[in-house]
């Protein structure tokens, strides 16, 4: 618990920012300063105070959550029972236990666009909704299946927050159809395609996914991070209705408790790719950029790995339970 919260205490003390911002206001001695001087300084005496505030609220946070005890495997299994059964108690007990789960995984997710409070609101959010999927039958500790939805929950906010040009919604969906078909057309005929054939495709005329194409190299190059400390692009968030959710693919492996040994039927570069881009067996998660300069190939050929990867995964897991050897994977 001391590493948790070691970042915390090696920054500066709210009362030690104040007393920075109350150091800048004053002027001792010599001319009387000048307005826009007065000015600049009090927006830094503002800036300190707020960072002060924060500071106040994270420790406050900090301090609050510790007064949970963690649970042990007998009481997340006896705690899980009796939330199926609608005790929200028992809910709320399972929630608490876990908020430092949820800043540990927070703290990864730091310095990449949203401020600390608001990864573990974020993070948060994740947490309640995997506290109400949970079940016994998945065989795993909660902590294992809980932090899938706590990343998903961060690592979606960090998108739709990197997104600094606002476009209407219609326009928005247009877009990420355009991309969508685009894709689906490059990988069937193995070439670019041609506007006539993407306005075919998108029921639209040519000269409008023209206007659309335009649009989006002003807005964002798919494959450019969607922020300077940004790892994640247009194309991230684009949804692919025929690919495969990992984190629930991941999650119905855990629940047979059998990720290892299924692991084991891919070839060491698809094994690797997912160990890393998944953050399994306890590693961090890499990007797809990441992984990429790590093998010496591009990201969208790192991206095609990982979803033959994950099909190969789901397949074994279809035959598994086909066999009778598993559970349903209905949530």
């Amino acid at each position: 618990m001391d590493d948790l919260f070691s970042d915390f205490e090696q920054r500066r003390s709210p009362d030690e920012e104040l007393e920075s911002a109350g150091g800048m206001a004053a002027h001792p001695g010599g001319d009387v300063p000048s307005s826009k001087s007065h000015s600049s300084r009090s927006e830094k005496s503002r800036a300190s105070e707020d960072e002060g505030a924060s500071a106040d609220a994270i420790k406050l946070y900090l301090k609050e959550i510790q007064k949970s005890t963690l649970l042990t495997a007998a009481e997340e299994r006896e705690l899980a029972g009796q939330i199926a059964k609608g005790d929200m108690a028992a809910r709320d007990r399972m929630i608490e236990s876990n908020l430092r789960l949820v800043v540990k995984i927070s703290k990864r997710y730091m310095n990449r666009g949203l401020p600390f409070l608001d990864l573990i609101e974020e993070g948060n959010m994740g947490l309640i909704k995997a506290v109400e999927r949970f079940k016994v039958s998945k065989g795993c500790r909660f902590s294992t299946y809980a932090t899938w939805w706590v990343r998903q929950s961060i690592e979606r906010a960090l998108v739709n927050q990197s997104r600094t040009i606002r476009l209407p919604v219609h326009v928005a969906d247009d877009i990420n159809k355009l991309v969508k078909i685009s894709r689906e057309l490059l990988q069937r005929l193995k070439r670019e395609p041609t506007l006539e054939e993407i306005a075919d495709a998108m029921g639209a005329t040519p000269a409008y996914v023209s206007r659309m194409s335009v649009l989006l190299k002003k807005t964002y190059s798919i494959e450019h991070p969607m922020g300077e400390n940004s790892d994640y692009s247009l194309i991230d968030t684009i949804e692919d209705k025929n690919s495969i959710d990992p984190s629930t693919l991941i999650e119905d492996l855990d629940r047979y408790g059998h990720v290892s040994d299924w692991l084991e039927g891919l070839t060491d570069n698809e094994r690797e790719i997912l160990v890393l881009r998944f953050g399994l067996d306890d590693r961090e998660p890499q990007t797809l950029d990441t992984i990429g300069q790590r093998f010496g190939v591009t990201r969208e050929r790192i991206r095609q790995i990982e979803a033959k990867s994950l099909a190969k995964l789901r397949q074994i897991q279809e035959e598994t339970v086909a066999r009778g050897t598993g559970e349903s994977t209905e949530p």
